[in-house]
């Protein structure tokens, strides 16, 4: 069996979402459509494009702890691509602070309670017990792993793994953010549901909130898009909710999007696609 293969099966049955990583580091897709970024998809894949797979098949949104789906036919060339193994920090209850050299290093040795940590090839991963939003440059050498995000498994580490301390989760809060609610109208439904389970309904929900957070310009358009990708995916079947819109207004405002441009996009999007 493949070494890959048989170390992400191991992680899985510890419960650890795994997926293939190239040796670029990259995400292997696990399909012909998505293959080398036919599907779209930015080019470090952590953003889908526009797959129409029936279920997420790269990225840190395909990372599964189910070891017949790691042996399916349809992974089996993604495992013989793969350069190494890499997981879902936070679909496995952890946050990995990825420190890129020896001076931040040095920091997380002076600021963070000891952890679990893993030597990389540059540096360290500190592992703490807890998820948390991802982000990247939240310091100098200093990323954080977690949610919608993958890191590269290199061993198991060593020392003891400490629950997430406040002092990480605030490395990503950089102001107060003045979301005010809105209301938005979402489509009544009634059409075919394609979602199959509700864990697509809340990856395309949680991949459109990245994609707002992760816009460093062209807001506005980005934000229009997004409404529009998501009405179109899952706005006509009735799975989608007022909680579901107010999450993708929370994302755009704190991007700095006011509620009545928040509210046009919707409606703009809804006007586009006949709803």
């Amino acid at each position: 069996m493949n070494t890959h293969l048989t170390t992400a099966l191991r992680l899985a049955t510890a419960g650890v979402p795994v997926m293939p990583l190239s040796a670029d580091k990259r995400p292997v897709a696990n399909c012909p459509t998505c293959t080398n970024l036919a599907c779209g998809g930015r080019p470090n894949m952590k953003t889908p494009g526009p797959c129409t797979c029936p279920a997420p098949c790269h990225g840190w949104a395909a990372a599964t702890n189910e070891p017949a789906t790691l042996t399916t036919p349809a992974w089996a060339s993604a495992w013989r691509q793969a350069g190494a193994v890499a997981y879902h920090p936070g679909g496995a209850g952890l946050t990995v602070v990825d420190l890129d050299h020896a001076e931040a290093i040095a920091w997380a040795r002076r600021e963070l309670p000891a952890t679990r940590t893993v030597p990389t090839t540059r540096g360290e991963h500190w592992i703490y017990l807890g998820a948390m939003p991802s982000a990247n440059g939240v310091r100098d050498g200093v990323d954080i792993k977690s949610a919608m995000a993958y890191a590269r498994w290199l061993d198991p580490g060593t020392g003891t793994m400490t629950t997430l301390p406040d002092r990480v989760r605030s490395l990503i809060v950089k102001k107060p953010s003045s979301v005010r609610p809105v209301t938005a109208r979402v489509p009544a439904g009634g059409g075919e549901c394609r979602h199959r389970t509700a864990v697509y309904l809340e990856r395309g929900i949680a991949m459109a909130e990245q994609r707002i957070t992760a816009a460093a310009s062209g807001v506005h358009t980005t934000v229009y898009r997004t409404f529009l990708a998501v009405l179109s995916a899952h706005g006509r079947c009735g799975c989608l909710t007022d909680a579901h819109a107010a999450r993708l207004f929370a994302a755009a405002q704190t991007k700095g999007e006011s509620p009545r441009h928040c509210v046009d996009a919707w409606s703009n999007a809804l006007t586009t696609l006949g709803m």
